[in-house]
């Protein structure tokens, strides 16, 4: 693949790569590594205090979760977006892991946008959200994305790099459990399964910093300890972690909740640690039943199976792991989702075809009678970039009507491709082309909703700024400053 220049958007509530808890974060940190070994120029936008190797645009000055942030954390999602948007045209294309803001990031810029999903999908807003769904949409799972068979998902497995993680062929008869301490993580289930089999429980676990998370682990965690030979060890850093599961009998996964993947069952797997798990979202993409573990329906089963574990091959669960779920494997993934989007969008501006009117500034001199420039989402000068990048520049409206002073906009626009609703008339006739003008179909419609989706963020930050539909033609970038200082 062609060497490239990527925006890779991480969360600002975790560092990259995290401390301690922060999946999410491991992959991109494991992706940001493999990109670059591989040529391409990687810009993170990240928490201020991410170590990684290459560029870093800080988001925030410090991750919010390890400060005890336990609020809304959509402005700081927000001020993520609007910096990467103040330089979306530096890029050939913005990767954005950033969930459900992703969206509208998408429909923010014309830089090409993947968007990957690392939490769930079943929310009931969900469905009216992909209604109008951007390109470039990746799932990590199968299970993931099920939910909306629909939608063109691509699937790119979570990966990591494994090989380092220990291996231990003398092992204890301790349990283990590793996660956050929530009732949906099955963590009083595992205590169960410890008391049925007699065996020692060691969990190494997060304590989420919101108030019902809080309440769950102080009123009804912190008491089931004395049900069974439990230790808690807290959250831990990933050296001990790891060392933790390579020691262990085998590794505990009872949670009902739907995994959109289960980094924590690669590392365990990684280590040749055996998995008991229920049948439950990604794991069955992950565990081989009766080969890295057994699946399970409640806690009783799970007490019968786990006599069976002894029995494993556990260097052939570690090998397969290895080979499967590797950060080289899932690179590899992304790098084919995002030839494909560059693809797409290369096409798309093809079938747009724009009338050859010269370069540059000249290109500007045809205008209709009422001063609008007849260009559609292609390049101005029939297809010739005018930016020196690997790509080139593809030139809206919007960005063309900027530079000959058409327009007149807040700088930095918060969002460029918003602006006045151009009209796109057939081009005059005195203008010799050979090409078809064929419109955009759906592009104003689009833009119009992006507007109101951001009118409603920001009347969430300042209830007293004016919609951007009130705000006449302009570009609808007023309040960037305003959403920066508060958020």
């Amino acid at each position: 693949m062609r060497r490239l220049r990527i925006a890779q958007v991480a969360p600002p509530l975790e560092r990259v790569p995290p401390r301690m808890y922060g999946g999410t974060e491991r992959v991109i940190f494991e992706l940001v590594n493999e990109l670059q070994r591989r040529g391409h120029e990687v810009v993170l936008f990240a928490s201020g205090d991410s170590d990684v190797p290459c560029e870093l645009v800080p988001t925030v000055p410090q991750a919010l979760r390890p400060t005890g942030f336990g609020a809304d954390a959509a402005p700081y999602f927000l001020q993520t977006m609007q910096q990467v948007l103040e330089q979306a045209d530096d890029f050939d294309l913005i990767h954005s892991h950033l969930e459900w803001h992703s969206l509208l990031l998408a429909r923010a810029t014309r830089t090409p946008v993947v968007s990957t999903f690392h939490g769930r999908l079943d929310f009931p807003f969900a469905r009216r959200l992909f209604e109008d769904q951007p390109p470039g949409l990746v799932a990590i799972s199968q299970s993931q994305c099920r939910v909306h068979p629909t939608v063109p998902f691509s699937v790119v497995h979570n990966g990591l790099s494994l090989a380092g993680a220990p291996f231990e062929r003398r092992r204890t008869d301790d349990l283990c459990f590793v996660g956050r301490v929530a009732q949906e993580k099955g963590i009083l289930d595992a205590i169960e399964v410890a008391r049925l089999t007699g065996r020692k429980l060691r969990i190494a676990a997060k304590i989420g910093p919101i108030p019902a998370e809080y309440a769950f682990y102080k009123d009804v965690f912190l008491p089931a300890l004395d049900r069974a030979d439990v230790e808690f060890l807290g959250e831990v850093p990933p050296d001990e972690r790891d060392q933790l599961m390579a020691s262990a009998y085998a590794f505990l996964m009872p949670g009902l909740w739907p995994e959109p993947f289960g980094l924590v069952a690669i590392e365990a797997l990684a280590c040749g640690t055996p998995i008991i798990a229920r049948r439950a979202g990604a794991l069955p993409e992950i565990i081989r039943h009766g080969v890295d573990g057994f699946f399970a329906d409640d806690v009783d089963h799970m007490a019968f199976v786990l006599d069976q574990v002894v029995d494993l091959d556990r260097m052939a669960i570690r090998e397969s792991v290895l080979e499967r779920f590797s950060a080289v494997r899932m690179t590899d993934g992304y790098e084919s989702v995002y030839e494909r989007v560059l693809e797409e969008r290369a096409s798309a501006d093809a079938a747009v075809a724009i009338p050859s009117v010269g370069r540059g500034r000249d290109a500007l001199a045809s205008r209709t009678a009422d001063g609008h420039i007849p260009v559609g989402p292609g390049r101005l000068d029939g297809g010739q970039p005018n930016r020196q990048t690997r790509l080139g520049t593809t030139v809206t409206p919007l960005t063309a009507a900027r530079s000959s002073g058409a327009l007149r906009v807040a700088s930095p626009p918060l969002v460029r491709p918003l602006g006045p609703r151009l009209p796109r008339p057939a081009p005059p006739a005195s203008i010799a082309t050979d090409a078809t003008y064929l419109p955009s179909v759906g592009d104003d419609a689009r833009v119009d909703r992006t507007a109101q989706a951001l009118d409603r963020v920001f009347e969430r930050l300042d209830p007293g700024r004016p919609a951007a539909a009130d705000q006449g033609p302009d570009i609808v970038a007023a309040g960037a400053d305003e959403a920066s200082e508060e958020g």
